[in-house]
């Protein structure tokens, strides 16, 4: 059974008007924008879980300018010459939904069902503003709240690898869609930010309990010529969050820049 399942006791969850509850009484409230937030009520109350509301602002508004539509629109044909009808797929580290959503736009003829799991509430907020029909919940994907075997595909974009995770909810032949960046994504940026700037390490694409069967690169260079695109790019990055203050300045006024944007789009099917 493909939906949601109590992170209490792992039995299922069914939606009620306004919350999910399971055969045990275990009960999840619907938040008005429409995910569920299955954090187990201690877990919510300990420091921020995720991307917080700049970061999420920023990825929103940088990306709806478009910057990484190749790369969406590379997901989108992968995902529509491998996903037959009636699948169901998750989304494990969805963000805002700016690649889910249209990923359900273009399977909407295929009636694929598609969930979105992230574990920052303010993702779940902005996704729930490009898609009213996405089933959003708020929890990790190192423990993905739902059944063993019931999902045909999994997507990571950008967001915590948890293979063993994956392993566990996917069905027999199921696949896996990773999208990471190569070895030069962003180069520019860092060479304005750090003294000493670092190419991504590149990744071994192997993968126990999987084989590869498709792999896509997607290379470009956009043009930045407003400071608000460039801080917005830097401040949806991991790298904003670890770098000094002194050195996040190093952007204040600078208003053009060229940018390198590398991205692999790697598909691994469940032995």
């Amino acid at each position: 059974m493909f939906g949601f399942k109590c992170t209490v006791c792992g039995d299922m969850l069914v939606r009620e008007e306004k919350i999910y509850r399971c055969c045990n009484n275990h009960c999840f409230d619907i938040a008005k924008q429409g995910y569920v937030n299955l954090l187990q009520s201690q877990q919510s109350k300990r420091k921020r879980h995720g991307d917080d509301k700049l970061m999420i602002r920023s990825r929103t508004v940088f990306l709806d300018k478009g910057y990484y539509e190749p790369l969406r629109n590379t997901l989108c044909q992968k995902l529509n010459n491998y996903i037959c009808e009636n699948q169901k797929i998750i989304d494990a580290g969805c963000g805002d939904c700016y690649y889910t959503a249209e990923i359900e736009k273009t399977l909407e003829r295929k009636n694929a069902v598609i969930m979105g799991i992230d574990i920052s509430k303010d993702a779940m907020i902005a996704a729930s503003k490009r898609s009213k029909t996405l089933m959003l919940a708020v929890a990790s994907v190192f423990s993905l709240p739902v059944c063993d075997g019931c999902c045909d595909a999994v997507l990571n974009i950008f967001s915590p690898f948890a293979p063993e995770e994956y392993r566990r909810v996917l069905k027999s032949g199921g696949l896996l869609f990773r999208v990471i960046p190569l070895e030069n994504h962003l180069i520019e940026l860092k060479e304005k930010i750090y003294d000493t700037p670092y190419k991504n390490p590149s990744e071994n694409t192997e993968l126990e309990g999987f084989n590869l069967v498709d792999k896509a690169e997607i290379k470009y260079r956009i043009n930045l010529n407003n400071n608000e695109d460039i801080e917005n790019l830097f401040r949806m990055t991991p790298y904003y969050y670890k770098t000094s203050a002194k050195d996040q300045q190093k952007l204040k006024g600078l208003n053009e820049i060229n940018i390198t944007c590398e991205f692999a789009v790697i598909i691994y099917e469940k032995q």
